[in-house]
């Protein structure tokens, strides 16, 4: 695809979350979106099929960039628990410098639309976690327990504590990210 393409599908992808963000998914239409965009609405349609593809092509897209900047810079050869205090401070990192794009997958994740997205494929951008997970779980360092167990005592404080929304006003220093890191990690750990 051409630059001016690819610049068109960006500008639909920020609109989306824009307008899903501001007004909810069942008042973004398709127009809408294409009028935040700066685009016609049968531009739309050259990249997407309908606005359920655009939704969950916009999430795909964000889940997608999120496993890149989480796996920033990802060393499987430390330490299990060094591996995913990396991956803690990236996934703050993420989180708090694009609350937009957070609060749209947040959003989409308890949608109906979730049903419709390869799950399977998503998680190969996150394979590289799943597996220092089951690494550390094999070698007994964590806890034999599912993943969504450990994803949820592990990833979901650092969701909470960086959304502006759920912590108003809340600043965390480097230590205090640390701390929660090792609260976390003390949940999971064997």
């Amino acid at each position: 695809m051409r630059t001016k393409d690819e610049q068109k599908k960006e500008a639909l992808f920020k609109a989306t979350v824009k307008l899903v963000n501001e007004i909810g998914f069942a008042y973004s239409s398709v127009s809408k979106i294409a009028k935040e965009a700066g685009v016609s609405p049968s531009t739309l349609y050259v990249f997407f099929q309908n606005k359920e593809d655009l939704l969950i092509s916009t999430y795909v897209n964000i889940k997608r960039a999120k496993g890149r900047a989480i796996l920033s810079d990802f060393n499987d050869s430390l330490p299990i628990r060094d591996i995913l205090r990396k991956v803690w401070r990236n996934t703050f990192a993420y989180i708090s410098h694009n609350p937009d794009k957070y609060q749209f997958i947040e959003q989409f994740a308890n949608s109906p639309y979730v049903g419709l997205v390869d799950q399977k494929a998503l998680e190969k951008h996150y394979s590289p976690i799943i597996e220092v997970i089951q690494k550390g779980i094999e070698q007994k360092i964590i806890k034999k327990a599912e993943r969504p167990y450990l994803v949820a005592f592990l990833f979901q404080p650092i969701s909470y504590l960086a959304n502006p929304r759920s912590c108003e006003g809340l600043e965390l220093s480097a230590g205090d990210i640390d701390r929660a890191f090792d609260m976390a990690w003390d949940a999971i750990k064997r």
